[in-house]
């Protein structure tokens, strides 16, 4: 016997399926797999740790960097001290030489503020919908952040690392706890960006390829179009592509048994089945002409300034009421210069909060009144803020990692309430400071999940969203 035939003769009838009968798609799944060998056999948590205070989560991400000191941050001083050259400590300036007490020329709001609710919560007149709200929001004023850019700063906010790559914030959360609905994915991006960051914004790295985000839409083209692509649910009621598609789970699953890749490969099986089940449901969760002119309106679908962003929000609501455990919602574009960056003409800030003011209040409103405030979380926030003086003593604010404002609404939080602050300028967090890393472990927390407890081993090293940092911020919490 030649040592090729013992070895065929070695072979069980499902190696020999699997190496020869079914070799090219064997090849082709191998591919989609052999990138991801180093990581750990398939962990999935999917129960939170302990009674969680929010079910789900709205991220309402405004790309860019909206403006701090002109919007939820309040700071007379800087109208006191308008025009005056005054040091500061520029984050970019120290980055780049390393040169302390840089002089920069202070520069006033262009926008009054007042304030709002039984709270007496300060706002602008940027934001005048939302502030209508501000009794339900969560203001936390102290959040600081890693990277001085665009881009090591959005991966910061997603995936809690400025370089590596990491999972999204997106990704834990669908690992940890996955869907609502085993019918919908439980991750959905509403209008991603592909820049500073693109996909790593809602991958999944290293964990296993079933919790990445789903796309739907995208950042620069008319959230009217956005749709799952490749839905037709006329597929699910053909019986012949019923039967193909039962087939065909059939072969991926013998070819997965035994295979090194075990893991990956049954997640690239479980996201063919999801897309089959979704051919069902998405196509009704994605129909906005079912809900009342009176809802289209609080949104401010039908109105051009408000229409866009106003629909991805719609698509928020129904997609996490209908079970997606995590929905974001991207406001930005995919041009070099990102949405709320306005470096040298500041007033184009009105332009921006006109698109989403109104249909973030409607989304809160929405969530209220169907009952889904108390278990959502709706996160409003950014990479960064911005610097209370002109760059290059120009008509445009800066950068600014070191002191800004996010807040929380619903989901287990104070209502009405406001933590932390920055300085008289509104430059630095001086006060409870809140790390990008506390933020997430907060995050985490509300929803039941123990930060130190999610982790995934990789590369002989258990991997946690917040690395090795973070701690709960527990004053915020109701």
């Amino acid at each position: 016997m030649t040592d090729r035939s013992q070895a065929l003769s070695l072979l069980s009838r499902r190696e020999l399926l699997r190496t020869v009968g079914c070799g090219f798609g064997y090849l082709a799944a191998a591919g989609l797999t052999a990138r991801r060998s180093a990581a750990a056999p398939l962990e999935v948590a999917h129960a939170p740790h302990f009674a969680p205070r929010a079910k789900r989560v709205i991220f309402l991400f405004m790309q860019g960097g909206p403006s701090h000191v002109d919007s939820f941050d309040y700071k007379p001083r800087l109208a006191v001290d308008d025009g005056r050259q005054m040091p500061f400590d520029d984050d970019r300036v120290l980055a780049n030489t390393g040169k302390r007490g840089s002089h920069h020329r202070v520069m006033k709001s262009p926008w009054k503020f007042r304030q709002y609710g039984e709270s007496g919560r300060w706002v602008s007149e940027l934001f005048p919908h939302t502030a209508q709200a501000v009794d339900d929001l969560c203001l936390i004023h102290s959040l600081h952040t890693e990277g001085v850019a665009h881009g090591p700063a959005t991966l910061f906010l997603h995936c809690g690392s400025t370089n590596f790559i990491r999972p999204s914030v997106g990704s834990w959360i669908n690992y940890g706890l996955g869907t609502e609905n085993e019918d919908l994915p439980g991750f959905v991006s509403i209008g991603a960006s592909s820049g500073n960051g693109g996909p790593r914004n809602y991958g999944s790295a290293f964990l296993p390829t079933e919790y990445q985000g789903t796309l739907l839409g995208k950042a620069g083209r008319p959230a009217a179009e956005s749709r799952f692509r490749n839905l037709d649910a006329a597929a699910n009621r053909d019986e012949r592509r019923r039967r193909d598609f039962e087939l065909i789970q059939q072969f991926n699953a013998a070819q997965a048994s035994g295979s090194p890749g075990d893991a990956e490969y049954e997640a690239v099986i479980k996201s063919f089945e999801l897309a089959w089940r979704m051919q069902q449901n998405a196509p009704h969760v994605l129909e906005l002409g079912e809900e009342t002119a009176e809802t289209l309106a609080l949104y401010g679908i039908g109105d051009k300034a408000t229409d866009n962003f106003g629909r991805q929000c719609l698509l928020a609501r129904r997609l996490s009421e209908a079970g997606t455990r995590y929905v974001q919602v991207t406001y930005g574009d995919n041009t070099a210069n990102p949405a709320w960056d306005q470096h040298s003409n500041l007033p184009k800030h009105a332009d921006h909060a006109q698109a989403v003011d109104k249909p973030i209040a409607g989304l809160l409103a929405d969530l209220k009144r169907r009952g889904l405030l108390d278990d959502t979380l709706v996160w409003w926030g950014s990479e960064f803020g911005r610097t209370p003086y002109a760059q290059q003593n120009g008509t445009g604010r800066d950068h600014n990692p070191s002191g800004f404002t996010v807040w929380l609404a619903g989901g287990g939080v104070k209502p009405g309430f406001a933590f932390g602050a920055t300085d008289e300028f509104g430059h630095r967090a001086v006060s409870d400071k809140v790390h990008m890393h506390d933020l997430h472990a907060t995050l985490l927390h509300l929803l039941g999940l123990d930060h130190e407890r999610l982790t995934f081993r990789f590369a002989g090293r258990s991997f946690r969203l917040t690395d090795v940092h973070g701690r709960v911020v527990r004053e915020i919490l109701s």
